[in-house]
């Protein structure tokens, strides 16, 4: 039966449960609830700082790594219970370790490297989307650190592959115009691939999906900008709407780093409900496609998304 946003108890198959009327519009016409640096959760305490660049030369101090997870977490569950909550755009962001003896492995990231390898991490994704046929799910590939002119030839090519040998008839073409939920079951496709790099051009790979985010710790500021950037209306096909707080690249970021009683995930606990009322008020104004946050497991946060469709 057709839920209401009463009925629902569990956002696992949240997609299969949405209103008939739903099924047939795009994807981009639909509120999905997405998270912000998805792995982050897996940072390893025993990575070289990838980021920011004025830490990396601290990399061999334990504490200066501590001190980078503890503020570049920003999300607490694993890509499996963020989608049986409900989550269904990850922002994935690439990686190669320096002087990894494997020329081919690679890491998720951000500020340190992840302890769970690429592959490992979308054979999971894999399991999961083969057991809930009718969830579409959003992968979102980018930033690939590490790849440089000598290996980024090797790179690309062999993690596309595996992409496409991994997924396969799962995989949602790039095509137009943008599929709807009952043309992906039609067909038994549920996985949607954006690969962020110009320089690949593959039909069963989307480009870049269009990100906004308000790069700032302040929430009002944070709605500030998105406001901006919305203001002129729902741009077309995929787009998202960041709810995340972004920490400042200069000396600004001390103010928050050396506060030894707190840490990234209990900032965003704090400014969650706030930013989640500011998407359902622009949500009235402006239908949403992709919310994407940080600690996208915790309180509202799907159940609010999800909504947005009923």
């Amino acid at each position: 039966m057709p839920m209401s946003a009463a009925e629902v108890k569990s956002y696992c198959d949240w997609m299969s449960q949405l209103p008939a009327d739903r099924h047939s519009v795009p994807l981009s016409d639909l509120a999905i609830p997405g998270s912000h640096d998805s792995m982050s959760y897996d940072l390893d305490i025993n990575s070289s700082i990838i980021e920011p660049d004025r830490l990396k030369k601290f990399s061999k101090i334990c504490c200066a790594r501590k001190i980078v997870r503890k503020w570049a977490m920003t999300q607490e569950e694993t890509i499996t219970k963020q989608l049986n909550a409900g989550v269904r755009y990850f922002d994935l962001r690439i990686a190669r370790k320096p002087n990894d003896p494997n020329p081919t492995r690679l890491y998720f990231y951000h500020g340190l490297c992840t302890r769970t390898d690429v592959e490992t991490v979308l054979k999971d994704i894999n399991d999961w989307a083969e057991r809930h046929p009718k969830e579409i799910l959003i992968l979102a590939l980018s930033h690939f650190k590490g790849f440089d002119k000598s290996t980024e030839k090797q790179l690309h090519p062999h993690l596309i592959k595996f992409i496409k040998t991994l997924f396969g008839a799962k995989l949602i073409p790039k095509e137009q115009p943008i599929p709807t939920l009952k043309s992906c079951w039609d067909k038994g496709r549920n996985v949607i691939v954006s690969y962020d790099y110009a320089a690949i051009q593959d039909p069963e790979l989307w480009r870049k999906i269009l990100y906004y985010y308000g790069n700032n710790m302040n929430p009002t500021e944070v709605e500030s900008k998105l406001q901006e950037d919305l203001k002129n209306g729902k741009p077309y096909g995929f787009f998202v709407c960041g709810l995340n707080l972004t920490l400042p690249e200069d000396a600004r970021i001390l103010k928050y780093v050396l506060r030894l009683c707190d840490n990234f995930l209990n900032v965003v606990r704090r400014s969650l409900p706030r930013l989640l009322q500011w998407v359902t008020v622009q949500a009235g104004k402006i239908p949403m496609n992709i919310v994407a946050s940080d600690l996208a497991t915790h309180g509202d946060f799907v159940p609010t998304v999800v909504k947005l469709n009923i």
